[in-house]
């Protein structure tokens, strides 16, 4: 089975100017977990629930480690990209630019495999630069569900 066959076709789209509020609505409204963000018909992002939920993240200061020459910092990038998460208020602030896509003709194991081993179920479906679909892990599962029977 091939992933055109389970993706979901019904495409609910959200733009860069969106609010994370509006997002969260939109999330809630339609049992969704994620959604593709275009931009003047073009696919640019995509935006997952977890960007909603960092507005409720408690934050934790980049580690300073003392050296007899100076400091080391570890964690700076990520505490600036956390602050710049908790303080957004569109998609544009929260977006995940360049996400894995999958493109149509993909199995649905070699799409699982990629979920499963990256960590990301959430997944466009590109036919070249064209968004087709969006294929989850729920698409997964009621594929697997059906084929079980």
């Amino acid at each position: 089975m091939l992933v055109k066959d389970i993706m979901t076709k019904k495409i609910i789209s959200v733009t860069p100017r969106t609010s994370v509020r509006e997002l969260a609505k939109l999330f809630v409204k339609k049992g969704i977990s994620g959604a593709p963000v275009v931009e003047k018909g073009k696919f640019i992002a995509v935006v997952l629930e977890e960007g909603v939920i960092f507005q409720d993240k408690k934050v934790r200061p980049p580690l300073f480690i003392s050296l007899s020459v100076g400091f080391l910092t570890l964690g700076v990038k990520r505490f600036e990209d956390e602050i710049k998460k908790i303080a957004a208020s569109s998609v544009k602030d929260i977006m995940e630019k360049n996400p894995l896509t999958v493109n149509p003709d993909m199995s649905i194991e070699d799409a699982a495999t990629l979920m499963l081993e990256k960590g990301v179920f959430y997944l466009p479906v590109l036919e070249g630069s064209q968004l087709v679909g969006v294929v989850t892990k729920k698409d997964i599962v009621r594929a697997i569900a059906r084929l079980k029977r």
